[in-house]
């Protein structure tokens, strides 16, 4: 039997029932595939349902607010995603007359669409012969077949694009497609896989040679910077906050947040007394000041670790407007805030 009839096979007996998988409409396999990027299945799954409900048309989506879609997006991280999502669906709405591409080289324009995400509509909607490159199909054929180029080099990319494409099913390939990926992630898991049970295990190089923690190698990216994020929380007398939304490029681009005052270094108490003298946030008024964490939060993030701190601010009245406490539920904010808020006593 072949590597591409084996996993058709596996996959045919320990696929999972997902709502994406019982469709082939490109709205609801595009909108699966963007939150499944950097998020496992279990995650992205309530998301995906929340998506489904709320815009259940591509002109639903199209026709939200931004603000909604970042809203529901909360918590998956990676927030250009959402954007790109969102303009991408008015994109189609509004010079495709609602209507996705029907190949891969025409999905590859839209916003947000890579290899990846084209290949699997091309493949899964219009059954074209488009092999999917994921972290499951690295993992997968590096160690099926013993390869050592990194996974994360462009000479790795086009190595493994066409090893993919080589063994795709050319009769059914979203039926490959689906079934290489969901053997990545079930089977070929990245620790601790059973190869006792592999259906691959009599050929597979890395078993053979124990080669499994070895691989996929992977290029060393670089250390990400560390920065230190200071959220000013202010609460007035009468249940008011302040949220400011982010502008510009970078991360959390167009979220809510508190006031920041980014610092090189740990802020104490005293310098942020200092920096809070010159804040026009305060304008001269009196407040009292405390620190909700001694510790900093470090949160996480793929190029940068921000150490974070919660000063509580409390005033009479706000300097400027604000916004009713009981309301923050209504904002999209970064999951770092939106934990902050369900922990915070306000």
């Amino acid at each position: 039997m072949t590597i591409n009839k084996t996993l058709t096979h596996w996959y045919s007996v320990n696929k999972r029932d997902l709502p994406w998988r019982r469709t082939t409409n490109p709205y609801f396999i595009w909108l699966s595939e963007i939150i499944l990027q950097q998020t496992k299945v279990e995650q992205g799954l309530p998301y995906y349902e929340a998506f489904v409900t709320n815009f259940p048309t591509i002109f639903d989506l199209a026709s939200a607010n931004e603000s909604d879609v970042l809203k529901l997006w909360q918590g998956l991280g990676y927030y250009s995603r959402a954007r790109n999502l969102h303009a991408t669906a008015k994109h189609i709405v509004e010079e495709l007359d609602g209507a996705f591409p029907n190949n891969y080289k025409d999905l590859l324009k839209l916003k947000g669409v890579g290899d990846y995400t084209a290949s699997a509509i091309a493949s899964i909607c219009f059954n074209e012969v488009c092999a999917v490159v994921d972290g499951n199909v690295y993992r997968s054929f590096s160690r099926y077949f013993g390869i050592a180029t990194p996974i994360n080099s462009s000479q790795g990319q086009k190595e493994f694009k066409a090893l993919a494409q080589k063994l795709i099913d050319k009769d059914d390939p979203a039926e490959f497609n689906q079934a290489i990926m969901e053997f990545g992630a079930r089977q070929c898991k990245p620790k601790n896989p059973d190869c006792t049970i592999c259906p691959l295990q009599n050929s597979c190089v890395a078993l053979q040679k124990n080669l499994i923690t070895e691989l996929p190698v992977k290029k060393k990216s670089l250390k990400p910077k560390k920065k230190h994020f200071n959220f000013l929380v202010l609460v007035s007398a009468d249940g008011k906050t302040i949220l400011e939304k982010r502008e510009g490029k970078g991360i959390w681009q167009n979220l809510y947040q508190f006031p920041l005052i980014e610092s090189n270094e740990v802020m104490d108490f005293n310098a942020m007394s200092l920096q809070l003298k010159k804040h026009d946030i305060i304008n001269g008024a009196s407040y009292k000041l405390s620190l909700y964490n001694e510790e900093a939060i470090i949160h996480k993030l793929s190029h940068q670790h921000l150490h974070t701190k919660f000063w509580v601010i409390e005033m009479d009245t706000l300097a400027i407007n604000g916004v009713l406490v009981s309301k923050l539920k209504d904002y999209p904010v970064p999951v770092l805030l939106s934990n902050f808020m369900e922990n915070f006593n306000f």
